[in-house]
């Protein structure tokens, strides 16, 4: 629902990739394609686990860019629209962007205070290299905080272990040697579901 939009939907598509589940993930996601057929597409494929999943929507992907989000997980409105705007406005420029960086903030059922992750010590709303990039200990890439350009993970040769939990390293780290352009929007645009 976090992806319905109005003012952006043209400009994206929602691959929601139904990993052989037995509930109603893929009578949920006929709904939202029946009422967003421009914007969401259904992918059902046999049970392989998150980084099947994930493979997937790799190879099935026709954006320019590409953001994995879980299936309890959603994106903040707000900070979407900024970065979708970023993003075309990168888009449009003379240096091809590889990765897209933002903030995630820990939805920890129960909690009051909600942690937010982010890196003061990056570079901020400007494109930006290994040279200039510094993380501090403590300070972690994860899945949750990036955007790749989809042909850069092609390009890798990015494919994530089957049946295994915890690819989100993998997924982050294997295209890394492969990104030569960052930028870093100090936005709270992922909210990461844990705690059930």
């Amino acid at each position: 629902e976090s992806f319905v939009n109005s003012e952006v939907m043209e400009e994206i598509e929602v691959l929601v990739v139904n990993d052989g589940s037995s509930d109603h993930t893929a009578e949920i996601a006929q709904r939202y394609v029946d009422k967003y057929p421009d914007t969401f597409r259904l992918i059902n494929k046999e049970n392989g686990g998150h980084g099947s999943a994930v493979n997937t929507g790799i190879a099935n992907a026709t954006g320019l860019y590409f953001k994995v989000v879980d299936s309890d997980d959603w994106v903040d409105g707000e900070a979407y629209e900024k970065i979708l705007n970023k993003l075309r406005e990168l888009a449009g420029g003379d240096k091809t962007l590889d990765m897209m960086i933002s903030n995630y903030v820990y939805e920890k059922a129960g909690a009051k205070h909600k942690k937010v992750m982010h890196y003061p010590s990056l570079p901020k709303d400007c494109i930006f290299t290994w040279n200039e990039a510094k993380l501090h200990k403590g300070q972690y890439i994860l899945m949750h905080s990036v955007i790749y350009r989809t042909k850069l993970l092609r390009e890798c040769g990015l494919v994530l272990p089957k049946h295994t939990f915890y690819v989100d390293n993998i997924y982050v780290y294997k295209p890394l040697p492969n990104v030569k352009t960052m930028y870093y929007m100090d936005v709270d645009f992922y909210r990461y579901y844990i705690g059930r």
